[in-house]
């Protein structure tokens, strides 16, 4: 007896992502660590010295009853517990570290924006008061308080200088500070709403940029009164980016990220709209190359600076607030709604030389005796293969039918693999029992049969097969039609996906009969033109003969 044929189902090619440098350089990411911050992520920020520690500040609304309550519940000397419980703080983590090395709580009211200045040795911070405080990384106590917002700071930043530092607020104002003696040099009152983020030159140390809700961001200048440019985002700002050259600049608010030339005026290069929901946050490599933007729709997405083109994107479990990249692009490290950090390292490299040492005796073992080549005096005993078959293989090897085709009618072989379903229909047909297996069925399993072809009819991949089946079980369930509504509202999905389908199919043989029509006709013009000239030529020659 000849033994059992598997039934062949049919491969159909996938397109799958196609696999780039980048695709391969941004999976080279670990598994993230899951850090819990006590609120949302509003900012983070690394140092740019070594060893490359970070700073996130996160901050949970608590109501004025809230606080109160605590204040009245906890005595004057536990001051420091009420703070903790009251959230406003600022965490330093290291580079590897799951718990802060560090914390900043000398906040009267919620901390924003904690930025760290270029050597990395102050942090400067926003408040919901309207202070700004500044720290040594080294101390605990502020150095220096400046007051004069009356309203939130969300924005704080140092100018390129070391010595100035430049802010935003509610209060729709952006100011300039001294470090030094911590008194205000000028203030700027020209946005007409909040003011929740900026950026300085680093090529100019008079030179910074705020963006604002009002839908415009600004370009200032210390040495001026009031702002040197002003460009319209169209959508209220949520991140502004200067690249480090100075040239270029890039915001974001609404859906889009916007490239804009500077030196040109602030003329527009380029719109992305690559988001679903409003982006909140920018961020560049460390050798410009590469931008990247975070959203409210859960994605990061990683632009090319030549092209500004997607080329890779991450995704994440609740939506985005901030996002940082450490001076060396070895840690990813994105802050969400729910108070999540997640952080991503880069795998090591690994050492090629001293793996192949170590595995080159385990694998010549292993190998040993492959490549041997039988003489022609040797015996060779063939190792049996034991052939595993699938259920449906099974019932179909005892010739039963009906049970086989109840198998692959399975919600998770017809969903995830359709072709397995159709190719065993299409195997009964050949045995010429598909008609019986069709049979006999129910008002559950012909609901069932009904659903799968009414959907994947109109694949190319399926409709051969398809239609077939879809003739036989409307030949034999026709006298039962009216009997059920279930039933009868399946028949009536099939009939309008297969009436869609042919009218789809009768607009494009008519595109098909214009383009054949165009197509003619461009060949005649051509043959036409090309007898024309042949005829001119001719006729010159013949002209210029007789003048001889």
């Amino acid at each position: 007896m000849a033994a059992y044929k598997p039934v062949v189902v049919q491969a159909c090619p996938k397109l799958g992502e196609k696999i780039t440098q980048d695709t391969l350089y941004w999976r080279g990411y670990k598994t993230p660590v899951q850090i819990k911050e006590f609120g949302a992520v509003n900012k983070i920020d690394f140092s740019p010295v070594p060893p490359y520690n970070y700073a996130v500040t996160a901050s949970s609304r608590v109501s004025g009853l809230s606080e109160a309550f605590m204040l009245l519940f906890f005595s004057w000397h536990d001051t420091r517990r009420c703070n903790s419980l009251l959230f406003w703080q600022i965490h330093i983590y290291g580079r590897y570290s799951q718990e802060p090395i560090k914390t900043f709580s000398r906040f009267r009211d919620a901390a924003y924006c904690a930025t760290y200045r270029d050597d990395g040795r102050l942090l400067a911070a926003g408040s919901e008061s309207g202070s700004i405080s500044l720290f040594d990384v080294g101390g605990k106590a502020a150095l220096r308080q400046f007051e004069g917002h009356t309203k939130p700071v969300h924005l704080v930043g140092f100018l390129s200088d070391k010595y100035r530092i430049f802010s935003g607020g509610d209060d729709y104002s952006s100011k300039l500070w001294d470090i030094p003696s911590a008194t205000e040099i000028i203030s700027y009152s020209e946005h007409t709403d909040y003011v929740r983020c900026g950026c300085a030159s680093k090529v100019n140390a008079d030179v910074f940029i705020t963006g604002s809700y009002d839908h415009t961001v600004k370009l200032f200048d210390a040495r001026t009164k009031s702002s040197v440019m002003t460009i319209e985002h169209g959508h209220p700002v949520e991140s502004v980016l200067l690249f480090p050259s100075g040239g270029l600049l890039v915001s974001a608010g609404g859906r889009y990220v916007k490239v804009w030339d500077v030196l040109k005026g602030g003329q527009l290069l380029v719109s992305l709209k690559n988001h679903h929901k409003t982006v909140t946050c920018l961020c560049l490599n460390s050798s410009g190359q590469r931008l990247l933007s975070g959203s409210l729709d859960r994605h990061v997405k990683i632009y090319s600076t030549t092209s500004y083109k997607v080329v890779h994107s991450f995704n994440y479990a609740t939506s985005i607030l901030s996002l940082a990249l450490s001076p060396e692009d070895e840690t990813i490290v994105v802050g969400m709604t729910n108070g999540v950090l997640n952080v991503k390292h880069r795998k090591p490299e690994e050492k090629n030389e001293n793996s192949q040492k170590k595995r080159q005796p385990a694998y010549r073992t292993y190998v040993k005796g492959r490549s041997y080549m039988p003489k022609q005096e040797d015996f060779c005993v063939s190792k049996p293969v034991k052939r595993v078959l699938r259920k449906y293989d099974k019932l179909l090897r005892s010739f039963q039918s009906s049970k086989a085709l109840d198998a692959v009618l399975e919600p998770p072989i017809m969903l995830h693999t359709p072709e397995v379903t159709v190719a065993v229909m299409q195997e009964l047909h050949r045995r010429g029992t598909l008609r019986s297996a069709l049979a006999g069925r129910d008002e559950k399993q012909v609901n069932l049969l009904l659903t799968f072809v009414a959907r994947r009819v109109i694949e190319p991949r399926f409709t051969p097969v398809l239609v077939i089946v879809a003739d036989m079980i409307t030949d034999i369930y026709q006298p039962v039609v009216g009997q059920s509504a279930i039933v009868d509202k399946q028949f009536l999905k099939l009939q309008q996906a297969i009436g869609k389908e042919i009218d789809y199919q009768e607009e494009l043989l008519e595109v098909l009969g214009m383009m054949d029509t165009l197509f003619a006709t461009f060949t005649k013009k051509r043959d036409t033109c090309l007898e024309e000239s042949k005829s001119n030529g001719v006729t010159e020659i013949i002209e210029t003969n007789r003048n001889y």
